[in-house]
């Protein structure tokens, strides 16, 4: 095929191009076509990303490379709706989501080449897709309470929306092609904790931020400590960094909230 024959390198600039054109065009539709446009755009991140990384996709765990991508789109498209409406805040915006498009394309392709051969890169890639998945985490964790849904709606979606992030997130730490069933287990209780920390912030008086940077401290613990385990390297001392970590934020969030 044609498009097959496109290189690598230029793949993932057309995407980058492609969705940051297409959030752009997104911007002209009416205000009740804009949540259907940013779902296409997501689904347009998973056509794109599979044809960038056709070669080394396969039916196998390498396809978990294609959930972060539509996620971040997704992320970044209804955070959108939250800024205002100056172009000197949406421009910004099309310029971070294109360039991180484009470093989830870079990553992406490392971890299918690592699926199947060592490569050096790969330590570099885990971290930038460890950051992507924070930042996305915060995206859209922050439209969820900035929405302010019921409980058990809010809590229903956190977990949706959870659960295929850690899936990926700790995926990366083996990047392997067989699907590892444990790794299930580990994403369903850390989503899980999530949530119903989610659903204890309903009787928090906390600001939308304060509690959405909460949330993503909370994934961001339960991953890397996950990470760790699965790279066997869950010493003590990286347990204690972590939780000082999230004591550090519980202790700011107490200060931050107004309880009167």
């Amino acid at each position: 095929m044609f498009l097959l024959k496109v290189k690598k390198r230029q793949r993932f600039l057309l995407t980058s191009l492609f969705l940051a054109l297409g959030f752009v065009f997104i911007q002209a539709l009416g205000e009740t076509y804009r949540i259907s446009g940013i779902i296409l755009l997501s689904l347009a991140t998973v056509l794109l990303f599979t044809w960038s990384l056709w070669e080394g996709l396969g039916k196998n765990a390498t396809l978990l490379t294609l959930v972060l991508p539509p996620l971040f789109t997704l992320g970044v498209g209804f955070f959108w709706f939250l800024l205002p409406t100056s172009i000197l805040a949406r421009i910004p915006i099309v310029l971070f989501y294109s360039i991180g498009i484009y470093a989830l394309s870079l990553t992406a392709n490392i971890y299918t080449v690592s699926a199947v051969r060592t490569i050096a890169l790969l330590r570099a890639a885990k971290g930038i897709g460890f950051v992507l998945t924070l930042v996305t985490s915060f995206l859209i964790l922050d439209t969820v309470i900035s929405m302010k849904p019921t409980q058990v709606v809010g809590s229903i979606f956190v977990f949706m929306v959870s659960f295929p992030l850690f899936l990926q997130g700790l995926w990366t730490s083996s990047v392997d092609t067989l699907f590892d069933k444990s790794l299930l287990l580990m994403c369903a209780i850390s989503s899980l904790v999530v949530t119903e920390i989610f659903a204890v912030l309903y009787f928090w008086p906390t600001t939308v931020i304060v509690g959405s940077l909460f949330l993503t401290t909370t994934m961001y613990i339960l991953l890397g400590l996950s990470q760790a385990r699965i790279e066997q390297r869950l010493f003590s001392q990286t347990v204690r960094e972590y939780l000082t970590v999230g004591l550090l934020v519980l202790l700011g969030m107490f200060i931050a909230t107004r309880w009167a």
